[in-house]
């Protein structure tokens, strides 16, 4: 009597050891240069200097205690929390580096690899983003501890559990909309000035320079409708502001529940539309060569 060979089981995690692979792999390709790394990481907090003496000089040329809801103090801490935030959802290099790999062809084997490119850009953006808090923590904790001052009481267990939330989000918000950036690099040789245009966007509709609360006073023309309500149906905010916002205590009860069910829409829409244009973009490119 013939049997039939045992067919092969799968492994049902075979996928989440491979992405734990490349996750390992990449924390060592960013620790190989962490004299480097630690250099820029350091530098990076020199702009807060320059923020404290802006808005100091800000609020000593008016005699109002407050813009748009905001003391001096708020403000220093606004832009302290909103540091925090893009240290979780700023992608430097990651839409240029998509857009080059492309370009010079060298994306060609994750086409023939069984590795998934999205997943593998992720899983090298997870290990950045761990090299740089192991370096950044202390400076982040030095500065915040000097600052201390700026800051209101500890906010409550479920603004802080908010706050969370929203910086988890911020960082998958940030990484599937700049690798959906770079990959426009299918269609376009160079996307060098999209990047550019779109950083700048991004810079000023974040709440990155000032809070967007600020733009309440501007009117668009429609009724009862201000730049503030168009800027916060858009994803940038929650790259920057919205998170500061929450722990600052602006955002709370019934908008706090709508702003985060927001952001967790615009990460699944943006994560949906990565998947979208790396397909066809792969269609394109292996059809055309490259």
């Amino acid at each position: 009597m013939s049997h039939s060979p045992p067919t092969p089981r799968r492994d049902p995690f075979a996928g989440l050891r491979t992405w734990f692979t490349m996750l390992v792999i990449s924390l060592e390709e960013r620790l190989a240069y962490r004299g480097d790394f630690i250099l820029g990481t350091l530098m990076r907090f020199l702009p807060i200097v320059t923020q404290v003496f802006l808005w100091t000089a800000v609020f000593a040329a008016t005699s109002r205690s407050d813009i748009a809801g905001y003391s001096r103090t708020d403000i220093v801490a606004y832009y302290l929390l909103t540091m925090v935030t893009r240290a979780f959802s700023s992608m430097p290099g990651l839409a240029g580096g998509i857009a080059r790999s492309i370009r010079d062809g060298s994306v060609k084997k994750y086409l023939v690899q069984p590795v998934d490119y999205v997943s593998f850009l992720l899983a090298a953006r997870i290990a950045h983003k761990l090299v740089y808090y192991a370096v950044a923590l202390l400076p982040f904790a030095g500065v915040f501890y000097i600052c201390r001052g700026y800051f209101p009481p500890l906010p409550d267990a479920v603004t802080i559990a908010a706050f969370v939330a929203a910086l988890g989000m911020s960082f998958l918000l940030g990484f599937f909309m700049e690798a959906t950036l770079g990959m426009l690099g299918f269609w376009f040789l160079e996307v060098s000035s999209i990047i550019f245009a779109y950083m700048l966007v991004q810079y000023l509709l974040s709440g990155h320079m000032f809070p967007l609360d600020m733009l309440s006073g501007i009117q668009t023309g429609i009724t009862g409708v201000s730049v503030a309500d168009l800027v916060r149906w858009l994803p940038f905010e929650y790259t920057a502001y919205f998170p500061a916002a929450v722990w600052l205590g602006k955002v709370r009860g019934a908008e706090l529940v709508r702003s985060l069910a927001i952001e967790a829409g615009w990460v699944v829409a943006m994560a949906v539309a990565c998947r979208i244009v790396w397909r066809r973009g792969t269609r394109r490119y292996s059809a055309f060569g490259g």
